[in-house]
């Protein structure tokens, strides 16, 4: 006979419906798994054997053949282990083939018979709802799983045997309660950062509206203080985007730990990181730092340490909003919309530019150091900053009045004016003006005669490209929501210009 269960095999954050058919005939005794297996499906094989036995179950004497359909798609993970199991105790008996039906399958088996958390039961989980089908998943991931629908049935088994026993009725499983994310620690607030009031005004603008920001002062200015205060003043995940940002965690096999939470990611990897380790990739094409800040903010510190073909990399996702990861075989397709925030000094020594320092190599120093960025890449961060250093009298200050809450309420009712806007055009999701398209935003910036004569002007004089002129009506429209306006009048172009003003010196030098 032949039994049926059904599983999932993972493209990025899809979930594809995979049947695993195992058969038992008569010949010589063997274990076969076809179907486009990788290593750790292939060794699935010992560890079915062996759960099996930890539950007092012995392989026949037959020959049980395994495939896994569609046989032209690549079958990876450690979560086949389950549904083979299950399908080749229904082949033998120890499980009714019907008690399977409706159910997608996974988890990984111990040698004890115990079963192990595996990644990706969000998307499974959506996966099975939108089939029509429950889930069977291990213990540890069933509060993950359960989040995919209030009616699914969940079934989580700690262990082989209370799988059998659920399935049998002698001690029927509850269903598993959605996991709460812990309470997040208190974010470092806005109101510890002294002085650097442009730099401050910079950030909620960068806040409001979604933009990329790049940040060149002296070691010591702050620059890394404040961009690691940016998540105090972003709105909280959208349901939407909540689960977009769970499914991508969930891939990568930190969501059963972490637990679903309202609060933007913020990514800061270290600039020894590798293109595989940026944008996703490896031998499983897992999720890389620019899809695990999807929705939220991806933090580069020390610009022009890392490495140029990595940093040329982000390019694509900063245009398109997704990394696209190919293979001989297939493509993988990870959401990476993120809003890039990046520190840098303005020179090897960090000290160009400063009063009373004069550097020994010259000008030729920060024109080499500043060259590590692309220029194609700079034309894509729409706020270029200057941060002066911080004197004695701005740090003897008293701490500001202004926290990081106020700041908060402005950039929320900015975003809530952009969402309404442009959900009024019909727009899905909840769109930020660096996020609508340039067509869209040339609808809807409603510039005043002075302020389009102001950028007219400007373009022709900064040379700014196609993209670096739509970058700043994109900053300029931010200005005019936060300050509530229907339009965008000269004041928000200036300052908008004003932004882009250092991009100059900085394309010069790459």
């Amino acid at each position: 006979m032949v039994a049926w269960v059904r599983t999932v095999a993972f493209e990025g954050i899809d979930a594809r419906p995979v049947d695993v058919q195992v058969q038992l005939a008569a010949g010589l005794p063997a274990f076969t798994i076809v179907g486009l297996p990788d290593k750790a499906v292939a060794e699935s094989r010992e560890r079915v054997r062996a759960a099996l036995t930890a539950v007092g179950l012995a392989l026949p004497p037959k020959r049980i053949t395994v495939n896994l359909a569609p046989a032209d798609l690549p079958k990876e993970g450690s979560h086949f282990d389950l549904p083979i199991a299950v399908g080749v105790m229904a082949a033998i008996g120890a499980i009714q083939p019907a008690a399977l039906d409706g159910y997608v399958v996974l988890g990984e088996l111990a040698l004890d018979a115990r079963i192990s958390a595996v990644a990706g039961v969000l998307p499974a989980a959506i996966a099975a709802n939108a089939q029509g089908c429950g889930l069977v998943c291990p213990h540890e991931c069933g509060g993950e799983a359960a989040w995919a629908a209030a009616d699914m049935e969940i079934v989580a088994p700690a262990s082989l045997t209370a799988l059998v026993n659920h399935f049998s009725g002698n001690q029927v499983l509850a269903r598993p309660a959605p996991v709460i994310g812990k309470p997040a620690a208190p974010l470092a607030d806005l109101s510890d950062v002294r002085g650097q009031e442009a730099a401050k005004r910079a950030l909620e603008v960068a806040a409001a509206g979604g933009h990329n920001l790049l940040m060149v002062g002296p070691p010591g200015a702050g620059k890394s203080m404040l961009a690691s205060r940016l998540p105090s003043i972003l709105p909280d995940l959208a349901p939407a985007e909540m689960l977009d940002v769970s499914m991508i965690r969930s891939v990568a096999g930190t969501l059963s730990t972490e637990g679903l939470s309202a609060v933007r990611p913020f990514r800061a990897p270290h600039h020894s990181a590798s293109m595989a380790a940026m944008v996703g990739g490896g031998f499983r094409a897992r999720p890389g730092e620019a899809s695990l800040a999807h929705n939220g903010v991806l933090f580069l510190d020390e610009l022009p340490e890392f490495s140029p073909q990595v940093l040329d990399s982000l390019r694509q996702p900063l245009e398109s909003g997704e990394t696209i990861i190919a293979r001989a075989n297939h493509r993988v397709r990870y959401p990476s919309r993120f809003q890039l925030v990046a520190a840098m000094n303005p020179c090897r020594c960090g000290m160009a530019g400063e009063p009373g320092h004069t550097c020994r190599r010259g000008a030729r120093c920060a024109a080499d150091y500043q060259a590590r960025i692309s220029g194609p890449l700079l034309d894509r961060i729409d706020i270029h900053l200057d941060i002066p250093a911080v004197t004695a009298s701005d740090l003897l200050l008293p701490p500001a009045r202004e926290t990081s809450a106020d700041v908060r309420a402005r950039v929320v009712a900015a975003r809530a004016r952009q969402h309404e806007r442009y959900a009024g055009l019909g727009l899905p999701g909840a769109l930020t003006n660096a996020a609508v398209a340039s067509r869209v935003m040339e609808e809807t910036v409603a510039l005043a005669p002075d302020a389009r004569a102001l950028l007219a002007q400007a373009a022709e004089r900064m040379t700014l490209s196609a993209r670096g002129f739509h970058r700043v009506l994109r900053v300029a429209r931010t200005l005019a929501d936060l300050d509530a306006a229907s339009g965008v009048a000269r004041v928000h172009v200036a300052e908008a210009l004003s932004y882009r003003a250092m991009s100059d010196r900085l394309a010069a030098a790459a």
